[in-house]
């Protein structure tokens, strides 16, 4: 019996971590087209459609709308004022509608190891149809990019970090949110219009210390004049 007792005790609290901590997987195709260029001077825009595609690849999972008026600083800095609309589809009831608000800084810091090195800081401001409170979140990505032979393919890896900066009563847990990791490649396409192709892996933190992560197939189309 003496030894019966830690034996079980073990069994039990190796049946009870998993129930604690679960990471759920899936895979997705993501889809961004987006058009950005000038207006007038160094006032720019950025206007972007991106349809994601999940519960392996079956139906729409998220349709974001989003686009930005900006301003260049300089060659490096360029700053924006931007919204975004998005919908949450949901199988037998009512879409989920988020609205956000959000400034943005891109820099592009320098040219190391024959590539370029740039960042995007983004700040959001955050409202859902199933709640009432404001969320506020913090986004943080790193990109660099090195041509392989001709500057007609580029080496392309970024990752980029989540932190919300408060809970909500729509689900938002204050805290680190989630990264974002991707490797691939961007294609010029004629211009300075490029397509960038490659897998993005997704850790989405959960509450109740669970986790999320998204395989998805990434191409992003950008549209340049």
């Amino acid at each position: 019996m003496r030894r019966l007792l830690p034996a079980l005790s073990c069994a039990l609290i190796a049946m009870a971590a998993p129930a604690r901590a679960r990471t759920a997987e899936d895979e997705q195709f993501w889809l961004n087209l987006t058009a950005m260029g000038p207006i007038s001077g160094d006032l720019v825009y950025f206007a972007e459609i991106q349809p994601r595609f999940g519960d392996g690849v079956s139906g729409v999972d998220q349709t974001i709308l989003r686009g930005g008026l900006g301003w260049k600083l300089s060659h490096r800095v360029t700053v924006y004022q931007g919204y975004a609309h998005v919908v949450l589809p949901v199988d037998n009831g009512r879409d989920v509608n988020e609205e956000r608000s959000f400034q943005q800084v891109n820099w592009t810091i320098g040219k190391p190891w024959g590539g370029e090195l740039s960042s995007r800081t983004r700040l959001e401001q955050r409202w859902r149809s199933d709640g009432d409170d404001m969320g506020w979140r913090l986004r943080e990505m790193l990109r660099y990019e090195k041509p392989l032979g001709s500057k007609a393919v580029s080496a392309l890896v970024y990752g980029e970090g989540f932190v919300a900066l408060n809970s909500t009563d729509w689900g938002a847990k204050g805290g680190f949110d989630q990264l974002r990791s991707f490797i691939g490649a961007e294609i010029a396409l004629g211009g300075a219009s490029t397509a960038e192709i490659g897998y993005l892996n997704q850790w989405i933190d959960r509450r109740g210390g669970n986790a999320r992560v998204n395989h998805v197939a990434s191409v992003t189309l950008f549209f340049r004049h």
